[in-house]
């Protein structure tokens, strides 16, 4: 085996991306990076080199311990990379997660059904139609002539 291999080839060969041009395409998008540099999708990686990989909202890391140009089963990517990966990065995709639903950006698109109905349950109460708004005053005791 080589001692180099593009990373895009590389990429693709341990199942980051799907397909090899979605991980040329993250290069030419500077989501790719080894020591913090932007790559081109050309360059040549290394046997300990590590690989940070921007995948909005968190940055993944990884550690390049074989090399390959040929994709591979699922159950073989460990023996290609290791995932070094902060916690801290996980903890921000676990809280996007959470908030995912709860803002809605301008422009999303049309709600839900669901998402009508808890709009509409949060703007127009329900109780309002179960209030009796008869206070008990007669316009008649008002007009009888006693004042």
């Amino acid at each position: 085996m080589a001692n180099e291999v593009r990373i895009d080839k590389w990429m693709w060969a341990v199942r980051i991306f799907k397909s090899r041009t979605i991980a040329v395409e993250a290069c030419k998008k500077n989501r790719v990076m080894i020591n913090n540099v932007n790559v081109k999708a050309s360059r040549m990686i290394k046997i300990g080199d590590i690989i940070q990989v921007r995948k909005p909202p968190i940055t993944y890391s990884f550690k390049v311990i074989q090399l390959t140009e040929k994709r591979m089963g699922a159950k073989l990517v460990p023996e290609f990379m290791e995932n070094v990966t902060t916690p801290e990065q996980y903890e921000i995709l676990e809280l996007t997660k959470i908030n995912g639903f709860i803002d809605r950006a301008k422009g999303t698109g049309r709600p839900t059904k669901k998402d009508r109905r808890n709009m509409d349950d949060f703007t127009q109460p329900g109780y309002v139609d179960d209030f009796d708004f008869d206070f008990g005053f007669n316009d008649e005791d008002d007009n009888d002539g006693n004042d």
